[in-house]
């Protein structure tokens, strides 16, 4: 992805509806420019399922889609594999579980297609571009990127969201919900809380640019 326009979706979170009208709305160039997701696209919202069909579709028919790793698809990981399944369900993954019961046809089958779930084997805990980290949750100040801690990028909000430690290159995250995009001298916040009545926000790097849409 190095030296190529990208653009980054904030925490989607089954808003399938806003997701539509914000591709409708970016400048992106499919094929040529390179699209990711910061994590979190399932849980909370009304179609969980629906918007994990539209990226996978993306994926499939796009060279430069992406997507990484969020606490809520690292739970549902946990979750299928009969681990902290409670933390799951407290943190509203039965939307999700719902959605796919919804659209299950085969009562014996699995409840995850495996395009989803090998979607979901796949994500990254963070990108790498020229000048920028791309990560679900943040970084632990004072730790070398190389050494960073699953729990922490799929996860952490203190100290990350208030430090001004320089890891480098700036970071772009979600995870922790902004009334607007945070924007500071070492980072980029891209969850606008889409799934509580807010926006879903994009940005276009290296410009900077911000994108946003509110649900209809």
């Amino acid at each position: 992805m190095e030296g190529k326009t990208t653009f980054v979706i904030g925490d989607v979170h089954g808003c399938l509806d806003m997701l539509k009208d914000l591709l409708d709305r970016i400048p992106w160039r499919p094929g040529r420019d390179s699209l990711v997701f910061i994590g979190d696209c399932i849980d909370r919202g009304s179609d969980p399922k629906g918007v994990i069909d539209c990226i996978v579709d993306l994926i499939a028919r796009y060279p430069g889609v992406d997507c990484l790793l969020g606490n809520h698809e690292a739970m549902l990981l946990n979750y299928l594999a009969g681990k902290e399944r409670s933390l799951y369900l407290a943190n509203r993954g039965m939307t999700t579980l719902k959605s796919y019961m919804a659209e299950r046809r085969e009562v014996e089958g699995p409840l995850i297609p495996p395009d989803h779930m090998a979607f979901f084997r796949s994500l990254r805990p963070f990108l790498e571009l020229d000048d920028y980290y791309l990560v679900h949750a943040g970084f632990r100040p004072g730790v070398e990127i190389a050494r960073q801690s699953l729990e922490d990028m799929t996860w952490i909000r203190e100290p990350f969201i208030s430090s001004l430690y320089d890891f480098g290159k700036k970071v772009v995250f979600g995870h922790t919900p902004f009334a607007r995009p945070l924007i500071t001298q070492n980072k980029i916040g891209l969850d606008t809380g889409a799934v509580y009545g807010n926006r879903l926000t994009c940005v276009k790097l290296p410009e900077e640019r911000f994108y946003s849409v509110k649900s209809r």
